[in-house]
C-alpha cells in the first residue's frame, strides 16, 4: 500500500497503486485519486509540483468516501443554496 503522503525530502515517488480505472463522475483514478492529466504530466513535474499533487489526494479520498447524497449535494450546492 502507497503511503498517503510522499516523503519530506528527496525524490518524490509515483502514487500510483496498480488499479487504474478512471473514474467517469469525478474524472480521478480510483487508485491513486489522479486526474489524467496529472498522470499524463507526472513525468514531467518537479518535485515541488508533485508534492502539490500528493496533496492534493488525502482531499479526493476523502471525498470519494462520502455518501453518495453527500456527494451529489457538494456538486450542486448545499441546501441553504436553493
Amino acid at each position: 500500500m502507497k503511503p498517503v503522503k510522499p516523503p519530506e525530502d528527496g525524490s518524490v515517488p509515483s502514487p500510483c497503486n496498480s488499479i487504474c480505472t478512471i473514474d467517469q463522475v469525478t474524472g480521478c483514478c480510483a487508485g491513486c485519486f489522479r486526474t489524467l492529466d496529472e498522470i499524463a504530466a507526472w513525468s514531467v513535474l518537479d518535485d515541488q509540483e508533485k508534492r502539490t499533487v500528493w496533496n492534493a489526494l488525502s482531499g479526493r479520498r476523502a471525498a470519494a468516501a462520502l455518501p453518495v447524497d453527500a456527494k451529489i449535494r457538494s456538486r450542486n450546492g448545499t441546501d441553504a443554496d436553493r
